[in-house]
């Protein structure tokens, strides 16, 4: 049976392309993988206790928005972190948020817009699952360069008239992945005002936010609010994968108007999969504790001055300024990473595979994602490793 036709020119998603890449070739030392943001620091050891505590609600089906709880802690966070005061109508909680980013299109996507067909628009390179939102609705990507020529974030407002007239979602990552840039309230404010211009949402991938060296990224919701801004143009999407090391627990929350959650809730009652009730109890406590993150982002900081000292003298080289990826130049993505799988088992991602090809070729071509999410010690020894293979 044939696949879709709305997917069929989907490439092969990044990891088995990876795979293809390295698998037939030895490593040419121990091997270290780089190339999944899979963070190995320790989850919150007191969380055990949470999910001990909570395990009878194994037997029961959980609640398909997100427990009272849940959503309790989630709006005392978005109080601390942003000073927002959201009510739980606002609120989904969500089963990983690539769930999220995903079913907010289905939900919010119209089929037409002004009698056309729709436009999705996502940075270029990329998080996967934008685009395959967008096929997903019968949307059009258009897939806008996210650069050094534009601060590594879109630059939406330089599309044509015509396109932004036909666009009913922009997605932003911020903190980007993989570049580690930072959207400022002066690029929310434009991109906010240019979504009320022209009529579109913006769903805001933030998952990222909580991983910084000193000063917090601003939400996009902290500037909407400021900027007393329609709540239904904004969804932003938060997770504890990254902030609490916890991806295995597949949480998250998207927060936006109360129209649009109320949109998201009656799809997801159809088609979801919520989070076990238990671990919506263990996600609960780790919203409401920021020891834990404080802790986190203190070992990342001790990585990034690491990748700083190492790589800081090479051409080209941006310090990422949150997250936890190095976007490195070189020649080529893929002769790279397969050199320095080869020559040292390090085991980084072609930038290419985040990316996809346009009329001015593919900005990823010319990088590789490095994840700094090993131990301390495994780190620099990567790092040093692919100084030495890459750029002597």
């Amino acid at each position: 049976m044939a696949f879709p036709e709305r997917f069929a020119n989907l490439p092969e998603y990044a990891f088995p392309r990876l795979r293809a890449l390295l698998d037939a070739h030895a490593p040419g030392g121990e091997p270290l993988a780089m190339s999944i943001g899979e963070p190995r620091h320790p989850m919150p050891a007191f969380l055990a206790e949470s999910l001990n505590a909570a395990l009878a609600g194994f037997g029961r089906y959980p609640a398909n928005e997100g427990t009272q709880a849940l959503l309790g802690a989630i709006s005392g966070w978005l109080d601390r972190r942003y000073g927002l005061d959201v009510a739980p109508a606002r609120l989904i909680a969500l089963n990983g948020t690539r769930e999220g980013l995903f079913n907010a299109a289905l939900a919010l996507c119209p089929e037409e817009k002004k009698g056309q067909r729709p436009v999705v628009l996502t940075p270029n390179p990329f998080y996967q699952v934008y685009a395959v939102a967008a096929l997903a609705v019968g949307a059009e990507p258009v897939y806008v360069p996210a650069t050094a020529e534009t601060g590594h974030l879109p630059d939406y407002a330089a599309l044509p008239e015509t396109t932004l007239e036909r666009t009913t979602i922009a997605y932003v990552c911020s903190p980007a992945n993989p570049q580690g840039a930072v959207a400022d309230r002066a690029y929310w404010e434009r991109l906010l005002t240019l979504a009320e211009r022209h009529d579109f949402r913006i769903f805001a991938d933030e998952c990222y936010c909580e991983i910084y060296r000193d000063t917090p990224p601003p939400g996009v919701l902290e500037v909407a609010s400021a900027m007393g801004a329609n709540p239904e143009r904004v969804l932003s999407f938060h997770s504890l994968s990254k902030r609490s090391n916890l991806p295995g627990l597949r949480s998250g929350f998207a927060v936006g108007g109360v129209d649009s959650i109320h949109a998201l809730r009656r799809l997801r009652a159809y088609a979801g999969a919520p989070l076990p009730e238990p671990l919506q109890a263990v996600a609960a406590v780790a919203w409401q504790d920021e020891a834990h993150v404080a802790e986190n982002r203190a070992l990342y900081a001790r990585k990034y001055a690491l990748a700083d000292d190492i790589m800081g003298g090479l051409p080209g080289y941006m310090p990422p300024q949150a997250g936890f990826f190095l976007w490195l130049p070189v020649d080529d993505g893929e002769a790279a990473a397969l050199t320095l799988w080869r020559e040292t088992g390090i085991r980084v991602l072609p930038g290419a595979y985040l990316a996809r090809d346009t009329a001015s070729g593919n900005p990823g071509a010319g990088f590789i994602r490095v994840a700094l999410v090993a131990p301390e010690d495994e780190t620099r020894r990567g790092l040093m490793a692919l100084r030495a293979c890459l750029y002597t």
